[in-house]
This record gives structure tokens, sequence and C-alpha cells, in this order.
């Protein structure tokens, strides 16, 4: 699967036909990529699926069994990771703890004989970018973790790398450290305009950092697109049930873009010939639930199975009365719920907006 990133497809970076074998197991199945200048791109994926082989694969860290990669217009397919043009950040930060955070960023500018002058300008210039501008003499170990992520990202940019490479770097920091270094991370990131891939397996992590979203599952490509288009309109059922929560319901077509789920006639923008079967994918803030009389003559009747609290909203569910299928999830708010009092055992109405059910094989 190559995805063309512009109508001319002017490629920065481009994968064709990459597979990669560990004995008998195939890691990658002919991955084909194309990245633009300047571009975030975010590979997303659960454990095992090959994201993280693949990014190795880029920087040289792992040799591919086939396959071409042209970075800049430069075939880099068998070029060793010290000729390639990258800064890579790790999930462990791998900063060096015997030496200070002045010498870790300047580490790669020592390397390529920089005059010192020009190294201590630039150092202090990307302590100042990654907001740690009096760090430089102190040690790895007496920083907080986000603190030496965003050393590990400054010593990777020392060079102006043309590729940034981020091997799932924020998943070692807490839950808030993570949602701030997210931020500052893709700001950086916007300001300097370098080409950046990422891996993660978080998937608010991808919808909120990515210009695109590579979704992998066993070795393959299964989706490119950005946030909205992953999120909104996932291609496969693979995709649909990895990024984010859905609903899904069995049902088979009665033609004219309606579907037989149980007793239950649900219509959607989605017309297969009468017969066939299918399954409903259906967002849970998508699925409106109506009180009090309020329900519109084509809502569904239903019952609240359950209401979980989780804050700023609430996720009710919901079993469609007629029907065998499993209970829907829809998010309320909060405010909504206590308004409507709603309650396990409740009869309410549910609407399934035609436009936004996701029918899929």
């Amino acid at each position: 699967m190559v995805v063309p990133v512009t109508p001319n497809d002017a490629a920065f970076l481009r994968l064709a036909d990459i597979t990669k074998r560990f004995g008998q197991f195939e890691a990658l199945k002919g991955v084909g990529l194309s990245i633009g200048r300047g571009e975030m791109v975010v590979f997303l994926g659960p454990s095992g699926c090959g994201k993280t082989t693949l990014l190795r694969i880029v920087a040289g860290l792992e040799t591919q069994d086939t396959g071409t990669i042209v970075q800049d217009g430069r075939d880099i397919s068998r070029l060793p990771a010290i000729k390639r043009d990258y800064g890579i950040v790790f999930q462990s930060y791998a900063l060096f703890p015997n030496l200070t955070v002045f010498d870790n960023v300047a580490y790669g500018l020592v390397n390529r004989r920089q005059p010192r002058k020009a190294i201590a300008g630039r150092v202090q210039e990307l302590l100042k970018l990654v907001g740690l501008p009096d760090a430089g003499d102190k040690y790895p170990g007496q920083l907080s973790g986000g603190q030496q992520q965003r050393i590990a990202l400054a010593r990777a940019l020392a060079t102006s790398p043309g590729l940034l490479l981020l091997d799932e770097p924020l998943s070692a920091l807490d839950a808030i450290e993570r949602v701030r270094l997210r931020g500052e991370i893709r700001a950086l990131q916007q300001r300097l305009g370098v080409t950046t891939i990422m891996v993660t397996h978080d998937q608010e992590e991808a919808l909120s950092m990515a210009d695109r979203i590579v979704v992998m599952n066993a070795g393959r490509i299964e989706q490119v697109g950005t946030p909205r288009e992953v999120y909104g309109a996932p291609a496969t059922p693979f995709v649909a049930d990895f990024v984010g929560k859905i609903n899904v319901l069995s049902a088979v077509s009665e033609g004219g873009g309606r579907f037989r789920v149980g007793g239950l006639s649900v219509g959607t923008a989605t017309d297969l010939p009468a017969g066939a079967a299918a399954r409903l994918y259906l967002r849970p803030e998508e699925v409106a639930v109506h009180v009090n009389g309020t329900a519109p003559a084509h809502a569904l009747p239903a019952r609240v199975s359950k209401i979980e609290f989780l804050g700023a909203f609430c996720m009710v569910g919901v079993v469609l009365e007629g029907s065998e299928a499993a209970p829907l999830v829809a998010n309320v708010s909060r405010q909504f719920a206590d308004g409507a009092g709603l309650a396990p055992g409740h009869v309410v109405g549910v609407v399934l907006p035609a436009p936004a059910i996701r029918v899929l094989g």
C-alpha cells in the first residue's frame, strides 16, 4: 500500500515494498509509504504489528530483506545508520549518565568536529528551545523523566537532521507529563518544520499529534489518513475496532440503504444488495439519546442498562428493544444525564444517524 502525499507525489521519504523476517516470522509484508517534507506521521498499532521494526529500518538499525528507502532523492536502502540523515529519540531517553546535559546535547556536534564556540552556541539555543536554558551543568540523574526526554529531543535535533524519529518517546512518563510534552513536541516540530515519524500504541497521542496516521496490523498498513479520516471513516474493521471506542452491530442488508438488526430496521448512507451480511460501526458520541417524550418518530426504543460516570461526560449503555444485539454505548454530557435523571431501567429513544454509520463487511 503506497499513499501519495501530494498530487505530484513530491515525497521527502519514500518506502517501497519493505519486507522483514525474523526466522519464520514475517514482521513486515511489502510495506510502502510516502511522507511529505515537514509532515509529522505517526505509526500506530498494537504490540507486534511491525511499527517499531519499520522505524528501525528507516534508521538503519535493522536491515530490510527486500525493498527500497529513498530520502530527499537519495537511496539510503543499504546505508549504515551513521551515514543517514536523522536524529532519534528513544523511549528510555538513552542519555549518557556520566556526561552533563551540555555534553549530552553536544555529543553529535563534537563527533562532527564542529568548532567549540559554534557548539556552545548551538547547545544553548537548543536548551532554550526545549525550555531548559539553565540545565547545561546538571547531570541526567538530577532531572525528571520529562526533562530528560526534552534533553534527548534537543540532542536529536542538535545536528539539524532532515528527519526526526521518535520511538514511543512518551510511554515512560506519567499521564500528566505525557499530555504536556506531546503538545510541546508537536509545537516544536511545527516550528522547525522537520519531517518526523513517531511510533506509538497510544491512540490519543496519535490523534492529537499527527498530520497523518499510519495504522498498522500484522506487518501491513491498514489505513493511512489524517486523524479525522482514520477516526471518522475507518477503512477496515480492524481500524474501526482499534482506533477509539465504537459500537458494532451485526446486520443484514434489506436494500436501499437499510439493514435489519434483529427485529429492527436501521437506515444508513450505504447501499448493499439485499441479503448481504455486514457490520454497522457507530461512535458512541454519534448515538443520540432522547428522554421524556422528546424522541423523534424514527427513534428506536431502548432501555438504559448502565451509566458510567467519566467526569465531563457519562457513558450510557442502552439495549435496543426488539434486537438481540449487545448494548450500545452512548456518550452524553454529565449535565444531560443529571437533568434527565437517567438511571438503569429507564426507557429512552435512541437515534442512530444514517450519515454517521460506517458499513463494513
